[in-house]
Protein backbone atom coordinates (compact mmCIF):
# COMPACT_ATOMS: atom_id res chain seq x y z
CA UNK A 1 0.00 0.00 0.00
CA UNK A 2 1.15 3.66 -0.79
CA UNK A 3 0.79 5.21 2.53
CA UNK A 4 1.62 8.60 1.15
CA UNK A 5 -1.29 8.49 -2.07
CA UNK A 6 -3.94 7.09 1.09
CA UNK A 7 -3.10 9.12 3.75
CA UNK A 8 -2.11 12.31 2.58
CA UNK A 9 -3.16 14.70 5.52
CA UNK A 10 -3.69 14.74 9.35
CA UNK A 11 -7.10 14.49 8.69
CA UNK A 12 -6.80 11.19 6.66
CA UNK A 13 -5.22 9.23 9.36
CA UNK A 14 -7.83 10.74 12.00
CA UNK A 15 -10.61 9.16 10.12
CA UNK A 16 -8.65 6.14 9.95
CA UNK A 17 -7.82 6.10 13.68
CA UNK A 18 -11.64 6.90 14.44
CA UNK A 19 -12.78 3.58 13.17
CA UNK A 20 -9.61 1.35 14.77
CA UNK A 21 -9.95 2.74 18.78
CA UNK A 22 -13.09 2.03 21.29
CA UNK A 23 -15.46 5.06 21.41
CA UNK A 24 -14.41 5.24 24.91
CA UNK A 25 -10.62 5.74 24.15
CA UNK A 26 -11.35 8.26 21.21
CA UNK A 27 -13.44 10.00 23.33
CA UNK A 28 -9.86 10.61 25.76
CA UNK A 29 -8.09 11.45 22.80
CA UNK A 30 -10.47 13.88 20.47
CA UNK A 31 -12.39 15.92 23.06
CA UNK A 32 -11.85 19.03 24.68
CA UNK A 33 -13.86 20.51 27.72
CA UNK A 34 -16.69 22.64 27.86
CA UNK A 35 -18.71 23.22 25.00
CA UNK A 36 -15.01 22.70 23.38
CA UNK A 37 -15.29 26.14 22.24
CA UNK A 38 -11.27 26.33 22.66
CA UNK A 39 -10.45 23.39 20.67
CA UNK A 40 -12.28 25.07 17.44
CA UNK A 41 -10.78 28.57 18.10
CA UNK A 42 -7.30 27.13 17.59
CA UNK A 43 -8.63 25.86 14.33
CA UNK A 44 -10.21 29.45 13.09
CA UNK A 45 -7.21 31.27 14.21
CA UNK A 46 -4.55 29.42 12.35
CA UNK A 47 -6.27 29.62 9.60
CA UNK A 48 -6.58 33.35 9.88
CA UNK A 49 -2.58 33.71 9.50
CA UNK A 50 -1.99 33.78 5.78
CA UNK A 51 1.20 34.47 3.82
CA UNK A 52 1.17 36.07 0.12
CA UNK A 53 3.02 33.45 -2.26
CA UNK A 54 6.29 34.72 -3.88
CA UNK A 55 6.74 34.67 -7.76
CA UNK A 56 9.71 34.35 -9.76
CA UNK A 57 12.34 33.41 -7.00
CA UNK A 58 13.92 30.12 -8.41
CA UNK A 59 14.54 26.69 -7.58
CA UNK A 60 14.14 27.03 -3.61
CA UNK A 61 16.67 24.49 -1.69
CA UNK A 62 14.46 23.66 1.32
CA UNK A 63 16.64 23.20 4.83
CA UNK A 64 14.54 22.25 8.07
CA UNK A 65 17.14 21.68 10.46
CA UNK A 66 16.73 23.26 13.71
CA UNK A 67 18.06 24.04 16.49
CA UNK A 68 16.99 24.10 19.82
CA UNK A 69 18.56 23.75 23.45
CA UNK A 70 21.79 23.09 22.23
CA UNK A 71 20.59 20.12 19.61
CA UNK A 72 20.12 20.05 15.95
CA UNK A 73 17.07 18.45 15.06
CA UNK A 74 16.17 17.11 11.42
CA UNK A 75 13.07 18.72 11.40
CA UNK A 76 11.17 21.55 13.52
CA UNK A 77 8.65 19.98 15.24
CA UNK A 78 8.19 16.85 17.77
CA UNK A 79 6.00 14.66 20.00
CA UNK A 80 4.05 16.42 22.60
CA UNK A 81 2.98 14.63 26.11
CA UNK A 82 0.26 12.57 25.88
CA UNK A 83 -1.27 11.06 29.12
CA UNK A 84 -2.70 7.22 29.31
CA UNK A 85 -1.10 6.75 25.53
CA UNK A 86 -0.72 3.04 25.45
CA UNK A 87 -5.05 3.56 25.87
CA UNK A 88 -4.89 4.92 23.04
CA UNK A 89 -3.02 2.14 21.15
CA UNK A 90 -0.90 -0.36 23.19
CA UNK A 91 2.74 0.05 22.99
CA UNK A 92 1.86 3.43 21.79
CA UNK A 93 4.83 5.24 23.83
CA UNK A 94 7.73 2.77 23.01
CA UNK A 95 6.45 3.18 19.04
CA UNK A 96 6.44 7.08 19.00
CA UNK A 97 9.68 6.76 20.96
CA UNK A 98 11.82 5.20 18.59
CA UNK A 99 9.99 6.72 15.20
CA UNK A 100 10.93 9.77 16.90
CA UNK A 101 14.74 9.09 17.60
CA UNK A 102 15.29 7.83 14.19
CA UNK A 103 13.65 10.65 12.75
CA UNK A 104 16.00 13.12 14.91
CA UNK A 105 12.95 14.21 16.52
CA UNK A 106 12.04 14.90 20.29
CA UNK A 107 10.17 12.64 22.34
CA UNK A 108 8.15 13.60 25.44
CA UNK A 109 7.03 10.75 27.72
CA UNK A 110 4.02 12.01 29.97
CA UNK A 111 4.12 11.29 33.48
CA UNK A 112 1.02 9.82 33.09
CA UNK A 113 1.46 7.21 30.20
CA UNK A 114 1.05 3.86 30.81
CA UNK A 115 5.14 3.41 30.21
CA UNK A 116 7.95 4.09 32.89
CA UNK A 117 10.94 6.14 31.97
CA UNK A 118 12.59 3.28 32.84
CA UNK A 119 11.34 1.46 29.77
CA UNK A 120 11.17 4.65 26.92
CA UNK A 121 14.29 6.74 28.29
CA UNK A 122 16.67 3.54 26.41
CA UNK A 123 14.86 4.13 23.32
CA UNK A 124 15.33 7.66 22.85
CA UNK A 125 19.34 7.94 22.79
CA UNK A 126 19.92 9.41 25.61
CA UNK A 127 17.72 12.38 25.23
CA UNK A 128 14.19 12.31 25.93
CA UNK A 129 12.07 14.57 27.02
CA UNK A 130 9.96 13.95 30.40
CA UNK A 131 6.52 15.33 31.25
CA UNK A 132 6.49 16.38 34.93
CA UNK A 133 2.55 17.04 36.29
CA UNK A 134 4.34 17.99 39.88
CA UNK A 135 3.84 16.19 42.54
CA UNK A 136 2.98 17.36 45.74
CA UNK A 137 5.35 15.15 47.77
CA UNK A 138 9.14 16.19 47.84
CA UNK A 139 10.73 12.87 48.01
CA UNK A 140 8.04 11.70 45.06
CA UNK A 141 9.30 14.78 43.32
CA UNK A 142 13.06 14.03 44.03
CA UNK A 143 12.45 10.25 42.84
CA UNK A 144 10.66 11.14 39.97
CA UNK A 145 13.27 13.89 38.39
CA UNK A 146 16.27 10.93 39.57
CA UNK A 147 14.20 8.26 37.49
CA UNK A 148 13.70 10.58 34.61
CA UNK A 149 17.26 11.38 34.60
CA UNK A 150 18.65 7.90 35.77
CA UNK A 151 16.51 6.43 32.47
CA UNK A 152 18.12 8.95 29.86
CA UNK A 153 15.56 11.92 29.73
CA UNK A 154 17.79 15.52 29.19
CA UNK A 155 15.18 17.65 29.12
CA UNK A 156 12.58 18.42 31.89
CA UNK A 157 8.88 19.82 30.43
CA UNK A 158 6.82 21.20 33.79
CA UNK A 159 3.24 21.51 32.56
CA UNK A 160 1.88 24.16 34.68
CA UNK A 161 -1.77 24.73 33.02
CA UNK A 162 -3.70 22.10 35.15
CA UNK A 163 -4.10 23.53 38.60
CA UNK A 164 -7.18 21.65 38.51
CA UNK A 165 -8.98 17.90 36.95
CA UNK A 166 -11.13 19.78 34.26
CA UNK A 167 -14.69 18.41 33.28
CA UNK A 168 -14.25 16.89 30.35
CA UNK A 169 -17.71 16.26 29.63
CA UNK A 170 -17.62 14.31 26.22
CA UNK A 171 -14.72 11.78 26.95
CA UNK A 172 -17.29 11.26 30.69
CA UNK A 173 -20.22 10.38 28.06
CA UNK A 174 -17.76 7.62 26.48
CA UNK A 175 -17.64 5.57 29.17
CA UNK A 176 -13.94 5.59 30.60
CA UNK A 177 -14.07 5.97 33.90
CA UNK A 178 -9.99 6.11 36.18
CA UNK A 179 -8.80 3.88 36.53
CA UNK A 180 -10.04 1.67 33.23
CA UNK A 181 -11.99 -1.05 34.10
CA UNK A 182 -13.97 -3.71 31.76
CA UNK A 183 -17.42 -2.34 32.00
CA UNK A 184 -20.19 -4.27 29.96
CA UNK A 185 -20.40 -1.03 27.96
CA UNK A 186 -17.15 -0.92 27.74
CA UNK A 187 -16.80 -4.65 26.10
CA UNK A 188 -19.16 -4.08 24.12
CA UNK A 189 -17.45 -0.62 22.40
CA UNK A 190 -14.36 -3.10 22.35
CA UNK A 191 -15.69 -5.85 20.43
CA UNK A 192 -16.75 -3.44 17.53
CA UNK A 193 -12.25 -2.91 17.27
CA UNK A 194 -10.99 -6.41 17.11
CA UNK A 195 -7.65 -5.18 15.87
CA UNK A 196 -7.33 -2.67 19.13
CA UNK A 197 -8.69 -5.32 21.73
CA UNK A 198 -6.32 -8.16 20.36
CA UNK A 199 -3.57 -6.11 20.69
CA UNK A 200 -4.80 -4.44 24.40
CA UNK A 201 -5.26 -8.27 25.22
CA UNK A 202 -1.68 -8.99 24.72
CA UNK A 203 -0.27 -6.15 26.14
CA UNK A 204 -2.43 -6.70 29.42
CA UNK A 205 -4.47 -3.51 31.19
CA UNK A 206 -3.44 -0.11 30.74
CA UNK A 207 -2.60 1.25 34.27
CA UNK A 208 -0.06 4.79 34.61
CA UNK A 209 3.00 2.49 35.70
CA UNK A 210 5.48 5.17 36.35
CA UNK A 211 3.01 6.40 39.22
CA UNK A 212 2.57 2.35 40.68
CA UNK A 213 5.45 2.96 43.17
CA UNK A 214 3.61 5.98 45.07
CA UNK A 215 -0.38 4.96 44.13
CA UNK A 216 -0.76 2.00 47.01
CA UNK A 217 -3.09 3.69 49.32
CA UNK A 218 -4.67 6.32 46.63
CA UNK A 219 -8.18 5.82 44.91
CA UNK A 220 -9.46 7.97 42.33
CA UNK A 221 -13.15 9.47 42.99
CA UNK A 222 -14.07 11.65 39.72
CA UNK A 223 -14.36 9.87 36.30
CA UNK A 224 -12.09 12.22 34.96
CA UNK A 225 -9.13 12.76 37.71
CA UNK A 226 -7.12 9.71 37.45
CA UNK A 227 -4.73 8.77 40.14
CA UNK A 228 -2.37 11.58 38.65
CA UNK A 229 -4.30 14.19 39.54
CA UNK A 230 -4.46 12.90 43.36
CA UNK A 231 -0.92 13.12 43.81
CA UNK A 232 -0.11 16.52 42.01
CA UNK A 233 -0.30 19.90 43.14
CA UNK A 234 -1.09 23.65 41.78
CA UNK A 235 2.41 25.10 41.84
CA UNK A 236 3.70 28.25 42.42
CA UNK A 237 6.51 30.51 41.45
CA UNK A 238 8.23 29.03 44.92
CA UNK A 239 7.71 25.34 43.33
CA UNK A 240 9.29 26.23 40.13
CA UNK A 241 11.95 27.45 42.15
CA UNK A 242 12.63 24.05 43.12
CA UNK A 243 12.31 22.47 40.37
CA UNK A 244 15.38 24.69 38.47
CA UNK A 245 17.26 23.93 41.21
CA UNK A 246 16.59 20.05 41.26
CA UNK A 247 17.08 19.91 37.57
CA UNK A 248 20.36 20.11 36.03
CA UNK A 249 19.65 19.86 32.74
CA UNK A 250 17.22 22.22 29.86
CA UNK A 251 13.80 22.89 31.62
CA UNK A 252 10.63 23.90 29.67
CA UNK A 253 7.58 25.69 31.07
CA UNK A 254 4.77 24.10 29.31
CA UNK A 255 1.07 25.83 29.42
CA UNK A 256 1.90 29.48 29.47
CA UNK A 257 -0.35 32.23 27.65
CA UNK A 258 0.35 35.44 29.01
CA UNK A 259 3.28 37.79 27.96
CA UNK A 260 4.07 39.04 31.40
CA UNK A 261 4.48 35.66 32.74
CA UNK A 262 6.83 34.53 29.97
CA UNK A 263 9.15 37.52 31.10
CA UNK A 264 9.00 36.23 35.15
CA UNK A 265 10.01 32.84 33.64
CA UNK A 266 12.79 34.22 31.96
CA UNK A 267 13.78 36.20 35.15
CA UNK A 268 13.49 32.72 36.89
CA UNK A 269 16.10 30.70 34.80
CA UNK A 270 14.04 28.92 32.68
CA UNK A 271 15.63 27.79 29.35
CA UNK A 272 12.40 27.68 26.94
CA UNK A 273 8.46 28.58 27.69
CA UNK A 274 5.87 26.13 25.51
CA UNK A 275 3.01 27.99 24.07
CA UNK A 276 -0.34 26.06 24.60
CA UNK A 277 -3.94 25.87 25.75
CA UNK A 278 -3.79 22.23 26.12
CA UNK A 279 -5.43 21.80 22.88
CA UNK A 280 -8.62 23.09 24.78
CA UNK A 281 -8.93 19.98 27.06
CA UNK A 282 -8.32 22.37 30.29
CA UNK A 283 -9.94 25.64 29.92
CA UNK A 284 -13.07 26.49 27.60
CA UNK A 285 -12.50 30.35 27.51
CA UNK A 286 -8.95 30.18 27.05
CA UNK A 287 -7.43 31.92 23.34
CA UNK A 288 -6.30 30.28 21.05
CA UNK A 289 -2.28 29.55 21.35
CA UNK A 290 -1.40 31.22 18.20
CA UNK A 291 -3.44 34.42 19.25
CA UNK A 292 -1.45 34.25 22.12
CA UNK A 293 2.30 33.63 20.40
CA UNK A 294 2.95 36.91 19.24
CA UNK A 295 2.97 38.62 22.55
CA UNK A 296 4.86 36.08 24.21
CA UNK A 297 7.36 36.38 21.32
CA UNK A 298 7.76 40.16 21.42
CA UNK A 299 8.35 39.74 25.84
CA UNK A 300 11.00 37.42 25.59
CA UNK A 301 14.11 35.73 24.23
CA UNK A 302 13.75 32.54 25.01
CA UNK A 303 13.21 29.72 22.92
CA UNK A 304 9.59 29.21 22.41
CA UNK A 305 7.70 26.10 21.64
CA UNK A 306 4.04 25.85 20.43
CA UNK A 307 1.25 23.27 20.08
CA UNK A 308 -2.60 23.19 19.96
CA UNK A 309 -4.59 22.98 16.88
CA UNK A 310 -1.74 22.39 14.56
CA UNK A 311 -3.02 19.57 11.61
CA UNK A 312 -0.37 20.06 9.03
CA UNK A 313 3.36 21.27 8.07
CA UNK A 314 1.37 24.75 7.15
CA UNK A 315 0.28 25.18 10.59
CA UNK A 316 3.81 24.47 11.72
CA UNK A 317 4.97 27.40 9.62
CA UNK A 318 1.99 29.37 10.71
CA UNK A 319 3.53 29.30 14.14
CA UNK A 320 6.88 29.78 13.35
CA UNK A 321 6.10 33.01 11.37
CA UNK A 322 4.55 34.53 14.03
CA UNK A 323 7.32 33.66 16.92
CA UNK A 324 7.61 29.57 17.61
CA UNK A 325 10.88 28.02 17.55
CA UNK A 326 9.93 24.67 17.41
CA UNK A 327 6.44 23.06 17.43
CA UNK A 328 5.03 20.16 18.91
CA UNK A 329 2.03 17.84 18.10
CA UNK A 330 0.39 15.43 20.47
CA UNK A 331 -3.40 13.86 18.96
CA UNK A 332 -1.98 14.13 15.49
CA UNK A 333 0.78 11.56 16.30
CA UNK A 334 -1.58 9.25 18.16
CA UNK A 335 -4.12 9.55 15.08
CA UNK A 336 -0.91 8.02 13.33
CA UNK A 337 -0.07 5.37 15.67
CA UNK A 338 -4.11 4.49 16.05
CA UNK A 339 -4.34 4.18 12.11
CA UNK A 340 -1.39 2.53 11.04
CA UNK A 341 0.28 0.80 13.95
CA UNK A 342 4.13 1.32 13.69
CA UNK A 343 4.40 2.79 10.56
CA UNK A 344 1.86 5.47 11.53
CA UNK A 345 5.01 8.06 12.69
CA UNK A 346 7.47 7.81 10.39
CA UNK A 347 4.62 7.81 7.71
CA UNK A 348 3.42 11.07 9.67
CA UNK A 349 6.64 12.63 10.07
CA UNK A 350 7.53 12.36 6.10
CA UNK A 351 4.00 13.68 5.60
CA UNK A 352 4.50 16.77 7.29
CA UNK A 353 7.96 17.14 5.71
CA UNK A 354 6.72 17.13 2.00
CA UNK A 355 3.92 19.55 2.99
CA UNK A 356 6.81 21.83 4.82
CA UNK A 357 8.70 21.75 1.48
CA UNK A 358 5.67 22.61 -0.83
CA UNK A 359 5.21 25.44 1.25
CA UNK A 360 7.97 26.70 1.48
CA UNK A 361 8.84 26.32 -2.09
CA UNK A 362 5.79 28.52 -2.79
CA UNK A 363 7.25 31.63 -0.32
CA UNK A 364 10.45 31.26 -2.07
CA UNK A 365 11.53 30.96 1.04
CA UNK A 366 14.57 28.15 2.50
CA UNK A 367 14.30 28.12 6.14
CA UNK A 368 10.71 28.40 8.44
CA UNK A 369 12.20 30.93 10.47
CA UNK A 370 12.96 32.64 7.69
CA UNK A 371 9.27 33.44 7.36
CA UNK A 372 9.11 36.08 10.36
CA UNK A 373 7.49 38.94 9.74
CA UNK A 374 6.01 37.54 6.33
CA UNK A 375 2.20 36.22 7.72
CA UNK A 376 -0.27 38.53 8.10
CA UNK A 377 -3.68 38.31 10.25
CA UNK A 378 -6.50 38.49 8.57
CA UNK A 379 -9.90 39.70 11.10
CA UNK A 380 -12.34 37.23 12.09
Amino acid sequence: MDLHSRYMTIADLRARARGRVPHFAWAYLDTATGTEATLRRNRRALDRVLFTPSILHGEVAADLTTALLGRDYALPFGVAPVGQSGLLWPGAESMLARAATQAALPYTLSTVANATPEEIGPLTGGHGWFQLYPPRDIEMRRDMLARARDSGFDTLVLTVDVPVASRRERQVKGGLVQPPRLTPRILAQCALRPAWSLARAKAGMPRMKTLDRYTQDVTARDPTAHVGYLLRTAPDWDYLRWIRDAWDGPLIVKGVLRAKDAIRLQREGVDAIWVSNHAGRQFDAAPASIEALPAIRAACSLPILFDSGVESGLDILRAIALGADFVMMGRAWHYAVCALGRDGPAHMAEMLRRDLVANLGQLGVAHPRDLRGLAHVAEA
